[in-house]
């Protein structure tokens, strides 16, 4: 379980093997002690900030959503978006660690390598160490969440220096005392300038995430956790820094996105025109679908021959995949009367929107004159390539959305989009306080489990809570409000439902895996073959 590190690339990439490439690297600066000001402070970190772009534009979220009962992956048969079963491995949950699906490792390692740099050039007590210490923090934290134990790389490696896989506990813990530390130290303000950058908010909603999983990071092993007997001393923690966070007065449900164009809340916060101004995000990855590409999520999810003339109301100048499906369960959750929610959702007869507003019109949606109808269900023809037939009924199988809505402009430029990800939203916490009252702590500012959702229900327009809701109903509230945001394989661990039938993932389909050792992701052939010391993580 240990390797050699003998160099860092130039770019930061940590080479974990016991017999690398000797690398001669010369320094990157031009300084020998590195600039203070703040302006090259901002230069050199950058890089740190926007490092995982390309990973959460495309194959983070397809680890993340395909393993989760959110969307099927499947093909047009074996030679049309087969892909080596990539996709059809994580909705199966019978990963392989030579998927491109789940060979993000080293890239989260190169950023902590960033990171690492960029503390020892500025110093422990500048200004911007505290922010690279939080995105240090961050991709420990996808490690520790997606693959289990992991490295705890914590300083700049020197040559030779020996790096192992620590227990998942332990790089968890470590984590939560490193957040503690710099959170007084981030920034407090919210401006277009901090926007995608860590603030004092970004460190406390990654720590209540933390805290809120803490019996899931901390088990003994990925398959010890029992939802059952979720039992979590960092509760009221959970519940003090939600509170910071909506008592502070810089974020709002509604604020930026209310009186879109597109003519419904929800759906502003993430069209193609999304940013800062939407005042419900309190950590986002910006996108540009020139300057700073990377977010595909568009691509999948569309209409499989919706290019010479799409339901966005417009041509598209590249071909769509059209391969990814909403399961049958998570369609499900999209029926309160009202929520507006349910207008990203296309369902049945699709109807197409307009191209300059993004709005819903009543024109339906047709190919070769015929109307588009989606079904709920998905009738897979061929279990071995989860394949639905490669016709116009096959691209119907399953609901689709527009929750990240194409524009031409952008597709034309290889398919990127300039859609903004959210990662932390106050609505987010919101939910997770509520939860957190469920789960036994106690309750603050007159706040109630009910009340809480009711915020998410209200400005939805959706039907309130008139009774006290359950840990189910935080878990479909959370399904409808976070969908697609690469939150739900996270939740569905949390709350003992990973295991459970959806989707493809049911019992009677060829190669579908219920070992709860798959909560995690085994480890990328590339890493395992660059670390000879590493082990295979258990059940792959």
């Amino acid at each position: 379980m240990k390797a050699i590190i003998k160099s860092l690339l130039a770019a930061g990439v940590i080479g974990m093997t016991a017999s690398c490439t000797d690398l001669d690297l010369k320094p990157e600066s031009q300084y020998t002690e590195y600039p203070s000001s703040e302006i090259a402070q901002e230069a050199k970190l950058a890089d740190v900030y926007f490092h995982l772009r390309g990973t959460l534009g495309r194959r983070y979220m397809e680890a993340q959503c395909l393993s989760s009962d959110e969307w099927v992956g499947y093909s047009f048969g074996a030679s049309n978006y087969w892909d080596q079963g990539t996709y059809q491995h994580a909705c199966l949950h019978c990963f392989s660690p030579d998927d491109a699906t789940i060979d993000w490792f080293e890239d989260v390692t190169s950023g902590i390598t960033k990171a690492n740099t960029a503390i020892a050039e500025m110093g422990a007590e500048s200004t911007g160490s505290a922010a690279a210490r939080a995105m240090r923090a961050y991709y420990h934290w996808i490690l520790v969440d997606c693959y289990g134990d992991s490295p705890l790389l914590n300083h700049k490696m020197e040559e030779g220096e020996v790096v192992a896989r620590e227990p998942r506990a332990k790089v968890t813990e470590w984590i939560a005392s490193e957040l503690e530390a710099i959170i007084p130290q981030l920034t407090t303000d919210v401006t277009t300038n901090t926007y995608g950058k860590p603030t004092r908010w970004m460190a406390e909603a990654l720590l209540a995430k933390v805290y809120l999983n803490w019996p899931v990071y901390t088990a003994a092993t990925a398959d010890a956790y029992d939802a059952n007997s979720y039992s979590n001393p960092k509760l009221q923690r959970v519940v003090e820094l939600c509170d910071d966070i909506m008592k502070s007065g810089k974020f709002d449900l509604v604020d930026g996105a209310e009186g879109h164009k597109c003519g419904n809340t929800y759906r502003a916060k993430f069209t193609p025109d999304n940013g800062p101004h939407i005042k419900d995000f309190i950590y986002a990855m910006p996108f540009d679908a020139i300057t700073q590409q990377g977010f595909q999520y568009g691509r999948p999810r569309t209409w499989k021959n919706a290019k010479n003339y799409s339901y966005y109301g417009t041509k598209l100048s590249n071909s769509v995949g059209g391969n990814f499906a909403m399961t049958p369960e998570m369609s499900d959750l999209f029926t309160l009367a009202g929520d507006a929610r349910n207008e990203m959702i296309l369902a049945g007869q699709i109807y197409e929107f307009d191209a300059v507003t993004y709005a819903k019109t009543d024109k339906p949606y047709q190919f070769e004159d015929k109307n588009v109808v989606l079904t709920k269900d998905i009738n897979i023809v061929d279990s071995v390539y989860l394949a639905v037939s490669n016709d116009v009924d096959g691209y119907s199988q399953g609901y689709k959305s527009v929750k990240w809505f194409i524009i031409d402009a952008d597709f034309m430029n290889g398919r990127h989009q300039s859609n903004d990800l959210p990662i932390f939203r106050l609505a987010d916490v919101i939910m997770m306080k509520a939860e957190a009252i469920l789960r036994g702590a106690t309750a603050t500012n007159g706040d109630t489990p009910m009340s809480l959702l009711n915020q998410i229900r209200a400005y939805n327009n959706a039907p309130l809570f008139t009774t006290a809701p359950t840990l189910q109903d935080v878990l479909d509230e959370r399904g409808r409000e976070l969908f697609d945001e690469n939150w739900r394989r996270n939740d569905m661990i949390r709350f003992g439902k990973f295991e459970s039938e959806y989707g493809a993932h049911k019992k009677d389909m060829k190669y579908a895996n219920f070992d709860p050792k798959h909560r995690i992701f085994p480890i990328p052939t590339s890493v395992l073959s660059k670390n000879e010391g590493w082990k295979q993580n258990p059940g792959y």
